[in-house]
């Protein structure tokens, strides 16, 4: 093969619609826009939740409840999912996301005393439950709290 025989697959590529081009292209005169009207104009348009004027829904709508926008965003794990390590390993946020157990750490992360463990690992981490503390230890390992 070479780079002069490479070509895209079929239907892969299409040509860019033409609007404006004569009645015989189906998308003459108006272009698609049909007849006159703001979303007709050129750079008209309304903006998202817009209703012509009346009150927009999330304005109608009661508003409830409080969001702490300083609050810490933990991500949480079971303990069952410490089983993937060795014995004797040291489990850090860092080694989580390398073993693929979380994706990213956010504010911090949080272990939950869903499950059981049946390995003996130090687990550091930014928050536990009493559960998670008692089971870790049970299973002779070791908690620290970052």
């Amino acid at each position: 093969m070479k780079i002069h025989e490479l070509s895209p697959a079929p239907g892969s590529k299409q040509s860019r619609t033409r609007v404006g081009r004569g009645l015989g292209s189906g998308l003459g005169k108006t272009s698609g826009r049909g007849h006159k009207g703001q979303k007709a104009r050129s750079g008209g348009g309304v903006r998202p939740g817009f209703e012509g004027g009346q009150k927009p829904l999330y304005l109608r709508l009661p508003k409830r409840g409080f969001k702490n926008i300083f609050a810490k965003d933990f991500v949480v794990i079971n303990i069952s999912e410490l089983n993937r390590f060795d014995n004797g390993a040291v489990v850090d946020p860092v080694q989580l996301v390398e073993a693929g157990v979380l994706k990213n750490v956010r504010d911090g992360v949080r272990i939950l005393g869903n499950g059981e463990l049946q390995k003996s690992v130090t687990v550091r981490a930014h928050g536990f439950t009493k559960s998670a503390v008692q089971k870790i230890e049970a299973a002779g390992g070791k908690v620290e709290v970052i």
